[in-house]
C-alpha cells in the first residue's frame, strides 16, 4: 500500500517482483495491448479514489527483481496508457448507451403519460360511475410511473459512468515511473 503521504501527492506505488505480475496470466497477448492483471487494476482503482480529482496522478512501479533485457518503463507506460485508454473508451460508450436508453425510454414515457392524461380525462365524463374516481387517478398513476426510468436515468444512473470515465482518463494520462534496484557492483 502506498504510504499516506504519497497518496496525499497523487502517488500510487506499486511493488512488483517480475514485470509479468502487472499482466493478466490468461491474456495470452505478449504486446503493450494486454489486459493488467485484475488486482493489479483493482489496487490501483482502489487509489484512485482516495486522491483529490484535482490531484495530478503519478503511478511508481518499484520492480525488485526484473529481466535486465526488457525496457520496462516503455512496457509498464505503454500497458498501462493503453489499458486504462481502453477503459475510458469503454465507458464512454456505456455512458452514450445509456443516454441512448434514456431518450427511448423518455419517449415510451411521454406517450404513456399522455396517453393516460387522456384516458383520465375521459374517465371523468362519467362522473356517475362508481368507480370512475378510482380508475382515473389509478391511470394516472400508471403514467406518471412510466416515466419513472427515463427519470432515475437521466437524474441518477448517469453520474457513476461519468466519475469512472474520468477516473479512467486520470489513469490513462498519469505518467509512470519505473524504478528497478541498482545493479550490485
Amino acid at each position: 500500500m502506498p504510504e499516506e503521504s504519497e497518496a496525499k501527492h497523487g502517488i500510487i506505488r506499486l511493488r512488483i517482483h517480475d514485470v509479468t505480475q502487472l499482466f493478466n496470466s490468461f491474456d495470452p497477448d505478449p504486446f503493450l495491448e494486454r489486459d493488467l492483471d485484475d488486482d493489479a487494476v483493482d489496487y490501483i482503482r482502489s487509489w484512485v479514489r482516495e486522491i483529490p480529482r484535482t490531484r495530478p496522478l503519478k503511478l511508481v512501479v518499484d520492480i525488485t527483481n526484473p529481466k535486465l533485457e526488457q525496457d520496462h518503463q516503455a512496457l509498464v507506460q505503454g500497458a498501462v496508457h493503453n489499458y486504462f485508454g481502453h477503459l475510458a473508451e469503454l465507458a464512454r460508450n456505456e455512458f452514450r448507451q445509456l443516454m441512448k436508453r434514456g431518450r427511448g425510454s423518455l419517449a415510451i414515457g411521454m406517450t404513456v403519460l399522455v396517453i393516460a392524461v387522456i384516458l383520465s380525462r375521459w374517465l371523468a365524463t362519467y362522473e356517475d360511475w362508481a368507480f370512475s374516481r378510482v380508475l382515473q387517478e389509478t391511470v394516472l398513476i400508471g403514467g406518471w410511473v412510466a416515466m419513472w426510468r427515463p427519470m432515475e436515468i437521466f437524474l441518477y444512473d448517469w453520474w457513476p459512468l461519468r466519475r469512472q470515465r474520468k477516473d479512467y482518463e486520470r489513469l490513462r494520462d498519469m505518467p509512470v515511473e519505473v524504478t528497478l534496484p541498482t545493479p550490485k557492483a
